[in-house]
């Protein structure tokens, strides 16, 4: 009856099938592969988008619900956009590496205590200081992905706000 409908037999129908699925679906990396390059421009499309956001944030800061939201958003897509570099389940395994687990402690504290101070206290001038911290364990956290960065930027801290002469 298939024969006559479709013009072929229903073993060969079912043997194309198979092979579909053993040919295509055999490693599902091929579906979530990207190139390096396109790696780089969804990394910086994300973290400049997550900046963005952060920045934005500072228009609404008047209004806090707004705001945290807003500045939530925009962290977790600048820190998800090291995700596109090395992999979604890698990240979370490297955040909690000794190398970086203060950075993101401090991190995650700095956005939990930046939603509390916005949306339950409603104070801005904790929030704003919450904020600053936030952004600066950002950049630390960032920085580790960097090798020798971190180095690099503790040295050059010391030697501009060094006092001995």
């Amino acid at each position: 009856m298939w024969k006559s409908v479709f013009g072929r037999d229903e073993e060969e129908v079912d043997e194309r099938e198979d092979n579909f699925y053993d040919e295509d679906n055999n490693n599902t990396d091929d579906f979530c592969n990207l190139t390096y390059t396109q790696r780089l421009y969804a990394f910086g499309g994300c973290l400049i988008g997550g900046f963005l956001l952060i920045f934005l944030s500072m228009v609404v800061f008047v209004r806090p619900i707004k705001f945290a939201l807003l500045f939530t958003f925009g962290n977790m897509l600048a820190v998800g956009s090291t995700a596109f570099l090395i992999g979604p389940a890698e990240q979370l395994r490297k955040m909690f590496d000794p190398v970086r687990v203060y950075a993101t402690a401090v991190y995650l504290g700095c956005l939990l205590l930046a939603l509390i101070c916005a949306i339950l206290i409603h104070n801005k001038i904790l929030t704003i200081l919450a904020m600053i911290c936030e952004i600066c364990a950002l950049i630390w956290y960032s920085l580790s992905y960097i090798p020798f960065a971190r180095s690099m930027v503790s040295n050059l801290t010391i030697r501009l706000f060094d006092t001995e002469f």
